[in-house]
């Protein structure tokens, strides 16, 4: 290398640094331009250090030539992406499937399924467009409908043996309680069949044709199995169906059942007794008879306080909280505000007389008119705070209370599959395919679990919620190789909130 003086046209001097390799000259970087002779002179002696602390080591052109090189090669990397695929939630939910065990499910249906609903719960029909934008996955409407058939008519026992065995797996081999719930799910039209009439709905779609739906869950919520029963049919004699048929089916020992008081009738009890069952229920306190209400009544409202009952083996377990009672007390006044405001507007019939929600506080008056009942309201008020529990375990008061609020792990449940993986309205008409996507939907809450599971005991901040939206936002590259032709795929993290999860994309994150 050297340095130059080059004359330009407006008659000033450029000193540039020049290289000369395989007989051609190089200009490799201008020093700089003046027509002042003392300033030329800086110039050049500027040029010289420069020489000085560039050849030391290092020849400048290699490096030009190096730098041209990586400019080209990145070129021809970005010119053979041949697809930019927005997967990142399909890596985690693949990692999560497999290891509770579904991938025993040769079907790849049902993975895509799957992972639809837990990252964009559509109809079936725009499920297949999902799939083919976002993951390239090449499937069609009829596949799916016939995989649904399939489902229904060979894999749902298999498909709830996979959920049971993994839960039982994270419980040391027992499952210990059994949480049961039902509630209603509705469906986009009136017309009925065997399994979908109207009646009682959770959604308050009473006009619109549903079916009842009934869960039972473990601790802290894994679902285990579920039942789909006629719209139309009471809730309370849905409960010993479904757990005899789960007892039966993987031969349980040692387990306590908890349901809420809606289910709680003479008949269950019975049943429960005579199947040998220990069980924790929501007891009807309101609706005991006289002496047990007087009893209830009685007791001193202290918070934390445990009061208990015996009637032959059956123990009645009433406890007071503040917070309840301040939670009674805003919910009736709400319903009351309600029933005023009807009354007001001449909506209140006969008809409204009824113990549905807070129409129990209404009353046909002496001039056969309906009012609202203030010594209805005065009596409720008495019941502030207090709830009680039947049991026929031995278990201390503190603990029989803990367990039957173990219950909002099925609530939650439902909010889950209700909300985040819209499970209804359901758009399917035919008994199987309903039966299908119900399954679909319990498949892809067990995924969800586990996936709260895992980010849980790996101390990772995120809820699940957060950790699918951010996925979705994560793309992998793939890039064809043409001289060894092969393919690369590289996924991208490059915001900090995609950086923050990149652990989840190793395998071994969920192996636990």
């Amino acid at each position: 290398m050297f340095i130059r003086k080059k004359k330009n046209r407006s008659g000033t001097t450029s000193v540039v640094i020049v290289d000369k390799s395989f007989g051609k000259y190089r200009e490799i970087k201008t020093i700089g331009i003046s027509s002042d002779e003392q300033e030329i002179d800086s110039l050049l002696k500027e040029g010289e250090k420069w020489i000085n602390n560039h050849t030391i080591g290092e020849d400048i052109f290699d490096q030009y030539e190096r730098n041209e090189e990586e400019t080209q090669y990145t070129l021809d990397l970005l010119n053979n992406i041949e697809k930019i695929k927005l997967n990142g939630v399909q890596l985690i939910i693949n990692q999560v499937y497999d290891s509770i065990g579904f991938n025993e499910i040769k079907d790849k249906e049902l993975r895509y399924l799957v992972i639809a609903r837990l990252t964009q719960p559509l109809s079936k029909s725009a499920t297949v467009e999902y799939l083919k934008s976002y993951f390239d996955e090449d499937t069609s409407l009829n596949k799916i409908y016939r995989y649904m058939d399939k489902l229904y008519n060979t894999q749902q026992e298999q498909i709830q043996e996979i959920s049971v065995n993994h839960t039982k797996g994270l419980f040391g081999g027992k499952i210990g309680l059994l949480f049961y719930d039902v509630t209603t799910l509705y469906f986009e039209t009136e017309k009925t069949d065997n399994l979908r009439e109207p009646g009682f709905s959770k959604d308050g779609k009473h006009s619109q044709s549903q079916l009842v739906l009934g869960l039972l869950v473990s601790k802290d919520g894994y679902p285990l199995s579920y039942s789909l029963f006629n719209g139309s049919q009471y809730e309370g004699y849905t409960m010993l169906p479904v757990i005899e048929d789960f007892i039966t089916k993987f031969k349980l020992e040692e387990f306590v059942v908890v349901a809420d008081s809606g289910l709680m009738s003479a008949k269950n009890i019975k049943l429960l007794e005579e199947g040998g069952y220990k069980y924790i229920i929501g007891a009807r306190i309101k609706s005991s008879r006289k002496t047990t209400k007087n009893w209830i009544l009685s007791l001193e409202k202290e918070e934390g306080k445990f009061y208990e009952k015996r009637e032959n083996e059956l123990r009645l377990i009433v406890s007071y909280s503040s917070k309840r009672a301040k939670k009674d007390k805003y919910n009736r006044e709400k319903g009351v505000k309600r029933l005023e405001k009807s009354y007001k507007g001449g909506k209140l019939t006969k008809e409204n007389i009824n113990k549905r929600g807070y129409n129990k506080f209404l009353e046909i008056s002496k001039d056969v008119g309906v009012r609202i009942s203030e010594e209805k309201i005065t009596e409720d008020e008495k019941w502030d705070g207090l709830k009680g529990y039947i049991t026929n375990t031995e278990l201390m008061p503190e603990e029989v209370y803990k367990q039957y609020y173990g219950l909002w792990v099925v609530e939650r449940a439902f909010r889950i599959t209700k909300g985040t993986l819209e499970t209804r309205p359901i758009f399917h008409f035919t008994e199987r395919r309903i039966e299908a996507h119900v399954s679909i939907c319990f498949v892809a809450y067990k995924v969800y679990k586990e996936m709260e599971r895992v980010l849980k005991l790996k101390g990772m901040i995120q809820s699940v919620d957060t950790i699918i939206k951010t996925a979705k936002t994560i793309t992998t590259l793939e890039i064809k190789l043409k001289k060894s032709n092969t393919t690369i795929n590289k996924t991208m993290f490059l915001t900090e909130e995609q950086k923050a999860i990149s652990p989840l994309f190793k395998p071994k994150f969920w192996k636990t």
